[in-house]
């Protein structure tokens, strides 16, 4: 995967150059916006591969949970360059609309062209695995996202160059710039759910609770929570209540965990209780009835 981010950060910084280049020589702002846009690329793939490189390190006496959230940090700033990218090329647009400038359409076609190869073999080095890590998901969806925009800036530069509507190119620029800021925006919503302990989008928590309940000689669950340790890594904490002398703590705990990972969670803290609930240490439990 590192591979992945470094190939991205090489294509895109090439692309986003020759965009610009071209883009003020030629006096497309879509284009240039397209640049500016792939420049976020190569900022947030920056951000994505230091924050995979950083969880990847061990935990210390004072981070004990390691270094995972750092994946989560750099989603939410992917999101805020998406949103100030967006913000720039729709201020243009408008501008550039109100104040039409000369567009020739050819090298514009052919540089928005080769944003779309870029961006798509920039996506496509990621494979699957990315849609269930936020971190890489976000550098996806910046990839795939400016591919579409390097389709709607082809397909302005051609107008052009047929009917001269040079508003057009203003208007697509401005159209790129929303499409953008949406994908941003989504992103934004994901990447401060998971710092706020949302659960994970591709955990299902009934599913969850079910598969704990269902463990033998389980009557309840109770302070069960699911949460993102990284956002490749998501951990559960979990209060079981059943009758003491029953299964072995061991070859539940073992089950337990077993059925957890079959549902996407890696680490799991379960504490084992009577029926009936007890405080946070078993030693302040209630005796059972009968004993």
């Amino acid at each position: 995967m590192p591979r992945a981010f470094l190939w991205g950060v090489v294509l895109n910084s090439a692309l986003s150059g020759l965009q610009l280049a071209i883009g003020f020589g030629f006096g497309s702002l879509a284009l240039i916006g397209d640049a500016i846009h792939n420049l976020g690329d190569v900022a947030g793939l920056l951000f994505g591969w230091g924050a995979e490189r950083l969880s990847s390190r061990p935990a210390t006496a004072r981070f004990t949970y390691g270094f995972g959230r750092s994946t989560q940090l750099a989603s939410l700033m992917n999101a805020a360059l998406i949103l100030m990218a967006a913000g720039v090329v729709i201020v243009e647009g408008v501008q550039r609309l109100l104040h039409p400038v000369p567009v020739v359409s050819g090298p514009v076609a052919w540089a928005a062209a080769a944003g779309i190869v870029v961006n798509l073999l920039s996506a496509r080095l990621f494979g699957s695995g990315h849609h269930h890590d936020l971190n890489r998901r976000a550098a996806v969806v910046h990839l795939l996202t400016d591919a579409a925009v390097s389709a709607a800036v082809l397909v302005s530069a051609l107008l052009v160059g047929l009917v001269g509507w040079l508003w057009l190119d203003a208007a697509t620029a401005i159209g790129v710039g929303l499409a953008v800021a949406w994908s941003g925006w989504q992103l934004l919503v994901e990447a401060l759910s998971a710092s706020l302990d949302a659960v994970p989008r591709d955990i299902n928590l009934a599913a969850v609770e079910a598969a704990l309940r269902s463990l033998p000689g389980v009557e309840n669950v109770h302070h069960l929570h699911v949460w993102g340790m990284s956002t490749s890594r998501t951990a559960l904490t979990a209060h079981l209540g059943r009758p003491i002398g029953g299964e072995d703590d061991g070859d539940l705990l073992q089950l337990a965990q077993q059925r957890l990972a079959e549902l996407g969670i890696t680490h799991s803290t379960i504490q084992i209780e009577p029926p009936g609930g007890c405080m946070e240490a078993q030693i302040n439990c209630p005796a059972p009835p009968g004993a």
